[in-house]
């Protein structure tokens, strides 16, 4: 094939891989601990899963999301499903900084749950009358979604000798 040509695909990729890159992208946790739920001959056990993170838009602020996994050699696999239970509670871990808009019910977060059809994610809002953030964790599917939901709020207040941060743009 000719040199020109591959440069030319080389760069068409590359480009096409930095504007995936530039796209936001929810964050990534860090897997804190787990703990075993039940017992399983064979494969992994059951568990529970705790995972951290950090709100890519809003510096100073910390969220902890607990969701089941199953176990089992179709779990070990990475083929079950995990069922919809998950929990969350996020803190102010610093001085609250806006590093981009915020927009109402925006992705935070958000993990495959199974194959390819379910996740769990965390979205955000905020309540300007009450200035606090909101966080929502829940389980979707494409066809059908589960009701069970947790809710975290995080007042945006001062954080040591820092003053409270002016509230931030926010597009409904």
């Amino acid at each position: 094939m000719n040199t020109r040509i591959c440069l030319m695909i080389s760069r068409s990729r590359a480009m096409l891989a930095a504007a995936f890159c530039a796209i936001a992208v929810p964050a990534f946790a860090d897997q804190v601990g787990e703990v075993s739920t039940a017992f399983k001959l064979l494969g992994a056990n059951h568990k529970i899963v705790i995972e951290a993170f950090d709100d890519p838009k809003v510096g100073g602020v910390s969220c902890f999301v607990s969701r089941a996994k199953t176990g089992g050699i179709s779990g070990s696999l990475g083929l079950a499903e995990d069922t919809s239970d998950a929990s969350i509670a996020c803190r102010q871990t610093g001085p609250i900084a806006w590093k981009e808009d915020l927009e109402a019910g925006e992705e935070v977060f958000k993990k495959r749950t199974s194959l390819v059809f379910k996740t769990v994610q965390v979205v955000r809002f905020y309540d300007p009358a009450r200035n606090t953030l909101i966080y929502l964790t829940y389980s979707d599917k494409v066809v059908d979604g589960s009701p069970k939901n947790s809710i975290s709020a995080v007042v945006v207040a001062p954080w040591g000798a820092a003053p409270a941060p002016k509230a931030p743009v926010y597009v409904e």
